[in-house]
């Protein structure tokens, strides 16, 4: 079973994102409230993907994701960016950050599990 962390401040979107996920029974879900969460329980738990929020508190997920792009324990894992600023400078910014995607809010339910799906078949091609 895939184990996904969500990082996202927003306590509806976080949970309706693990309820999505946790739904299809396939993926064991984590949440984190903010960047320094994120970087802690991935650090931690080392989960096979993550989806992050680009404003959070604390630590911006740009922050989060350089900050595990840096660590050799983490910089392997795959990050798909979730955020409404869709502007073409958010999105280099997140790609440049290490992120592999970028999804903007609101986004459909199937889009965001076979764009997951994706990341992590990806993933498991590249070990």
């Amino acid at each position: 079973m895939a184990k996904i962390l969500i990082a996202e401040d927003e306590r509806d979107i976080r949970e309706l994102v693990a309820f999505s996920l946790r739904f299809l029974g396939k993926y064991d879900v984590t949440e984190a409230a903010n960047g320094v969460e994120a970087v802690e329980r991935a650090t931690a738990e080392h989960p096979d993907l993550i989806l992050m929020d680009v404003r959070m508190p604390r630590m911006t997920g740009y922050e989060a994701c350089k900050k595990l792009k840096e660590n050799d324990e983490t910089k392997d894992i795959p990050v798909i960016f979730l955020s409404a600023k869709g502007q073409d400078k958010e999105i280099r910014q997140g790609i440049n950050a290490g992120a592999e995607e970028y999804i903007l809010k609101p986004f459909e339910s199937e889009d965001l599990l076979s764009r997951v799906r994706q990341a992590l078949e990806r993933s498991k091609a590249s070990q």
